[in-house]
């Protein structure tokens, strides 16, 4: 039981300053808004003594909210190299720095008169959730037996959804989300820092890394032994050393090298259309339309921040109800019915919203789906998604999938924040169609490319892809697909 004990309070300590941070700093945002605009205003005032235009705010605005998609960037480049030479539960603990630094900005901006400092202080979080995002689900995946390998990588997922509700709570007007209290608020992401600074040191590193990074046996046994207790461990030793003959004499790789092997063909194309496809799918965007639709259900405006906390609850709710299923269900069915159904409710959705002055009972079926639309997101794409980079590589090209899924992710972040306001202008009720046409592609991808993984040990879903990747080469025509996709995405 107690072993049990220790991989459970593992996951928590990683999950506190890793992915939940993720989360937090995403809803924490929102409540002080108008509160940070006007403080620029104010700070631009007493400047220069010119006041700025409202477009000027809006745009400096949108240069704060992007630093965080743009720091997440820089440290998913980062995560790969960190990884690999500090092992991966040094890096969630140096990872923590950036916070502290981004903490001690956007406490004093207020004192200092600087909105600069919130501005660079939104990029150092970004950089922190970045490292997180990547290192986290990587570090528990490795950490976890065959068994329960999907449930404890799919926690990410889970710390990153209860960082949601937890920021849309603590930014409430109540709590920190008040005119005098922001800066507090945008600096109390330095609490998980500290209380993952004091515990994920008690905590053994990596087995695998141990092993066939450094080489080093008697650590790996004794990480092994603190996870896993007296249980037999010679099947789960023989198996990682297994993979470390696999990849003998081999360095870790350079994520241009990925795209340069043709025994990785389908799993660098799989993780390439999961991760665009996780972003892209429109999930984020429902947050952004949450709080007019539920205006228009007739919600009291003072109420619609309570309702909006509903919705970042659905998606904690069925993130832990998908860390259950995973490893029965399997990774398929999850991916393959989530799409299916978002792709559904965006159709039911864009109906809503054209009819919504029209009939009287349109707005709360609209709200209904945005409840829909999360709940599908949460079943499957929101964590299956982390985990699969974990499971269709080796060791020595894991830590360079990660990277390529990590900039995709936040790279494709960044566009949807920038261009949806956009899409909403011009395609008005129907600008769900490209979320539409993402979910469909990405559900027949699914359906006809994916291997299931559940079950299976590293070297047999490598096996797996291995027979996909080399049966391409008989049609001449086959092979010329991931050549075009490797030229668009560069």
């Amino acid at each position: 039981q107690l072993q049990s004990k220790i991989l459970i309070l593992t996951i928590c300590a990683a999950g506190i300053g890793g992915t939940f941070q993720y989360g937090y700093n995403i809803s924490i945002i929102n409540a002080p808004t108008s509160y940070i605009q006007t403080f620029m205003n104010e700070t631009w005032l007493e400047r220069t003594g010119v006041p700025l235009e409202s477009n000027v705010i809006l745009l400096l605005w949108s240069f704060t909210v992007s630093a965080y998609p743009l720091g997440g960037l820089t440290g998913a480049v980062v995560a790969g190299p960190m990884a690999i030479m500090l092992g991966r539960k040094m890096s969630l603990l140096l990872n923590n720095v950036f916070v502290i630094i981004a903490a001690g900005l956007s406490g004093f901006s207020r004192m200092a008169k600087s909105f600069e400092m919130i501005m660079l202080s939104r990029f150092f979080t970004g950089v922190n959730a970045g490292v997180s995002m990547n290192i986290q689900p990587m570090y528990l995946a490795e950490s976890a037996p065959k068994k329960l390998r999907g449930a404890v990588a799919l926690t990410s997922a889970s710390f990153t959804a209860l960082g949601l509700v937890l920021g849309q709570v603590v930014g409430l007007r109540e709590l920190l989300g008040g005119e005098e209290s922001w800066p507090f608020l945008l600096a109390s992401n330095v609490v998980p820092a500290l209380i993952q600074l004091t515990a994920l040191p008690w905590f053994p590193e990596s087995p695998r890394y141990l092993l066939i990074d450094c080489g080093d046996k008697e650590s790996c046994i004794s990480a092994l032994q603190k996870l896993r207790g007296n249980s037999d461990l010679s099947a789960e030793l023989e198996e990682m050393l297994a993979e470390q003959a696999a990849v003998k004499g081999q360095r870790a790789k350079n994520p241009w090298e990925l795209f340069q092997n043709p025994a990785l063909r389908w799993q660098l194309m799989s993780i390439v259309v999961l991760s665009s496809a996780m972003q892209l799918c429109g999930n984020d965007s429902m947050y952004f339309y949450a709080a007019y639709v539920f205006q228009e259900a007739g919600i009291p405006q003072d109420k619609i921040p309570y309702v909006v906390i509903g919705t970042g609850s659905c998606e904690l709710i069925t993130s832990v109800t998908c860390n259950m299923i995973i490893d029965y269900a399997g990774r398929r069915p999850l991916l393959l019915g989530g799409y299916i159904f978002m792709a559904g409710w965006a159709i039911v959705f864009m109906v809503a919203l054209s009819q919504q002055t029209q009939i009287s009972w349109m707005p709360y079926l609209s709200m209904a789906c945005i409840f829909a639309y999360i709940l599908s997101f949460g079943i499957g794409p929101a964590g299956v998604t982390g985990v699969l980079p974990t499971e269709v590589f080796d060791q020595m090209s894991r830590p360079a999938a990660y990277m390529i899924c990590g900039s995709l992710l936040w790279f494709n972040l960044f566009l949807v924040g920038t261009a949806f306001p956009f899409i909403v202008k011009s395609l008005a009720h129907f600008c769900y169609v490209p979320f539409l046409v993402v979910c469909v592609c990405t559900a027949l991808y699914v359906g006809f490319f994916l291997p299931e993984t559940k079950g299976k040990s590293f070297l047999e879903i490598s096996e797996e892809f291995k027979k996909r990747n080399f049966k391409a080469h008989s049609h001449a025509v086959f092979y010329k697909g991931p050549e075009e996709i490797k030229s668009t995405m560069l």
